[in-house]
């Protein structure tokens, strides 16, 4: 099992090498994050023992129930939130997460100020986009970036970046360089985008972290 994930390990990072070769970008300067909502311990351990320490979870409930001992276990593990936040889930989320990808709206943004100060934890977030305009997806629209973020850094948040996932079954490429284009407008460095089927685009695009969960566990049953 340890073999196996250290296998699909190696072989992304050499595909995340190549793409940040064609791109003249530095390997370092992307970070690559294993998504690994919906797998347990035991499917997450071998990929840890592989040299992985980077890893993004869509649930606070379900990260809660396997994260703190397997933290225990393995010191320098580093988390992230990337799916969607209710705001009473604030107060948990800013306590465990490291970073969380899924800043959206202004009731949030105030319901993670307060986690903040209750805490005295200030994670790094991203403000999620809604890139292609889908209405079964979060996110704020593109135009509101500029308030949100003015919003956001008034309360006291660390908005590093963008994030976002374009529509299914379409070319990720422009939305990937519209993103890009936001952040450079609003000051921002980071850019949460790709996963395991675009992840190269988007680090010709500018990636900085990408979240890759299918090529590194397997597909999900």
């Amino acid at each position: 099992m340890t073999e196996d994930a250290k296998a699909r390990l190696d072989d992304v990072r050499a595909q995340m090498a190549q793409a940040c070769k064609s791109a003249s970008r530095t390997p370092s300067d992307v970070q690559l994050i294993a998504i690994s909502k919906t797998q347990g311990a035991d499917a997450i351990r071998p990929l840890i023992a592989a040299g992985q320490r980077v890893f993004g979870e869509n649930r606070v409930q379900e990260a809660q129930a396997k994260w703190p001992a397997l933290q225990a276990e393995t010191p320098g593990i580093e988390l992230h939130l990337v799916g969607q936040l209710q705001s009473n889930k604030a107060d948990e989320a800013v306590a465990l997460f490291d970073e969380i990808h899924s800043v959206d709206r202004p009731s949030l943004i105030t319901a993670l100020a307060r986690a903040q100060e209750k805490t005295g934890r200030r994670p790094r977030c991203y403000l999620q986009v809604n890139i292609g305009e889908e209405p079964q997806k979060g996110g704020c629209a593109a135009t509101d970036v500029p308030a949100l973020l003015a919003q956001a850094q008034a309360a006291g948040l660390n908005i590093i970046g963008l994030m976002a996932v374009p529509p299914a079954d379409t070319e990720a490429a422009p939305y990937f360089a519209l993103l890009a284009k936001l952040a450079r407008a609003a000051g921002l460095t980071q850019l949460s985008m790709g996963m395991s089927a675009d992840f190269e685009a988007a680090i010709m695009l500018g990636a900085t972290h990408i979240r890759i969960g299918t090529a590194l566990f397997g597909a999900r049953a």
